[in-house]
């Protein structure tokens, strides 16, 4: 029996050792590392896509700012493509670790169970003879006790072959970990010579953007020319997008004047037709007073007195001025109509989801002030964002609203502008257009082509967002891709 209570904690801790190796396993698994995988697929997409771009423009003759951008673009995603393989092989390492503790904690069990049951089996060859077991039983002071030593020995061979079964399993689980243990390895294996492999090609990348930066310098003059002749090209688009804004605006004061002097005078018509009719009700009332006067005269001219002289008709009470309506807004004219009201409200709550004038393409020139791809001395400013795209494609409208303007600026293309209500968007660089002034567009339909830059050989678009006359970031606006 001594024995019996030393060995039953030890088969406490075999029963709940599987449960707890379960529970340490699901422990392990992070949902971070899926995060992991799909970001390492995005940014091997996203590479592929800029050499697919760099290749195009690697067809030109020339190195251009577009083969820059490209590298660059390149340069950019593969850097982070190496800290996602590198959180990738800690995660990794992680798993190693945590493997290689669990095949010392498990061999150290499996140890510990075989020296459990070499004592066993030691004790069970010792007591072998059916004449002690019998023995063991009848010797018992009474029937209850010879009860108990027979269910211990049942229990006892029960416990040998439970620690048997224990041993076995240990053993499988163990060699899982060590076929898992030896699987982590080699995938961080794998996983370094990825890494490794990007760096070398990071490399390459590296030197070959040296070379086009160091002869596109050697091109200075020309490019601060094209910088200069852009600016230029850009001014001209401004004031023709500000004069077509300024020219809605003032469209919309003369419409909401005229409404609101059309209102007044019907209002005062309305006032002119009450007092007439007020008039008129005085009067009649009056003269029927007279009347009846008159003929009550006729009837008691003898003997009845004088009749008291009828009272002055009551004066009718001044109808209550009508309350007048809320001036236009003059800080927003351009929603002066509830349709006008509702598309700006409408094009404002779909802020960040609006979708891309082009169905493929890229940013290649952001919004705002910004540094030269090539000269770092140089500030270029951009009124909008510039979209590389296949020549010749499809220009789409980002919202619902009319067509404004349609002209043809040098250097620029063919510019069109659309208005939602007090929000305006502008495509410009267009090789060709497919509406004209006074159209009503839908989102996602087709109102032109992109332009087509030889010198990098690619399609090129720009587009603008305006606030009444103040400029958006058109990334603020347009869905992420």
């Amino acid at each position: 029996m001594l024995y019996l209570k030393k060995i039953i904690p030890f088969m406490l801790v075999l029963w709940l050792l599987p449960a707890m190796l379960v529970a340490q396993n699901n422990g392990q698994q992070q949902p971070s590392r899926e995060e992991l995988e799909r970001r390492k697929k995005d940014l091997q997409r996203e590479i592929d896509e800029a050499n697919e771009q760099l290749k195009e423009t690697k067809k030109s003759t020339r190195e251009s700012l577009g083969q820059l951008r490209a590298l660059r673009d390149k340069i950019t995603l593969r850097t982070r493509l190496i800290n996602n393989i590198n959180e990738e092989i800690n995660f990794i390492n992680g798993d190693i670790n945590t493997a290689a503790r669990d095949v010392k904690t498990l061999q150290k069990d499996l140890d510990t169970l075989k020296a459990q049951y070499a004592q066993l089996v030691i004790y069970a060859y010792k007591n072998r003879s059916s004449y002690d077991m019998l023995n063991f039983v009848f010797s018992a002071e009474s029937f209850n006790d010879a009860v108990k030593r027979f269910q211990y020995l049942k229990q006892y061979r029960e416990y040998r072959r439970r620690q048997a079964d224990n041993i076995v399993s240990t053993q499988e689980q163990l060699n899982q970990k060590i076929q898992n243990l030896e699987s982590q390895r080699v995938r961080r294996s794998d996983a370094l010579k990825t890494e490794q492999e990007q760096r070398n090609t990071l490399e390459i990348d590296k030197k070959e953007k040296d070379e086009v930066l160091n002869k596109l310098k050697g091109r200075e003059k020309e490019l601060v020319a094209d910088i200069n002749q852009r600016k230029k090209d850009a001014q001209k688009v401004q004031l023709a997008i500000r004069a077509v804004i300024r020219r809605e605006i003032e469209e919309a004061r003369r419409k909401a004047a005229e409404e609101e002097a059309a209102r007044r005078k019907a209002a005062e018509e309305k006032r002119r037709r009450e007092e007439e009719a007020r008039k008129a009700a005085a009067l009649a009332a009056a003269e029927r007073a007279k009347a009846a006067a008159a003929n009550n005269n006729n009837n008691n001219a003898a003997n009845t007195p004088a009749p008291t002289p009828a009272p002055p008709p009551a004066k009718t009470p001044e109808p209550a001025p009508e309350p007048e309506k809320p001036a236009a807004r003059t800080e927003n004219v351009l929603e002066a109509t509830p349709e006008a009201l509702a598309l700006s409200e409408s094009f404002e709550a779909n802020r960040g989801k609006l979708p891309w004038p082009v169905d493929a393409g890229n940013i290649i020139e952001h919004f705002g002030i910004h540094q030269h791809a090539v000269m770092e001395h140089i500030q270029v400013p951009s009124d909008g964002i510039v979209i590389a795209t296949t020549k010749g494609g499809a220009v789409k409208s980002i919202f619902d609203g009319e067509v404004k303007s349609v002209v043809v600026m040098p250097g620029s293309g063919y510019v069109i502008i659309i208005r939602h209500g007090q929000y305006f968007t502008t495509y410009v660089r267009l090789q060709t257009t497919r509406v004209k002034k006074g159209d009503n567009v839908k989102t996602g339909q087709v109102i032109g082509t992109a332009s087509t830059n030889d010198i990098e050989n690619t399609g090129e678009v720009e587009l603008q967002i305006w606030k009444g006359i103040t400029k958006q970031n058109p990334e603020q606006w347009i869905r992420r891709r």
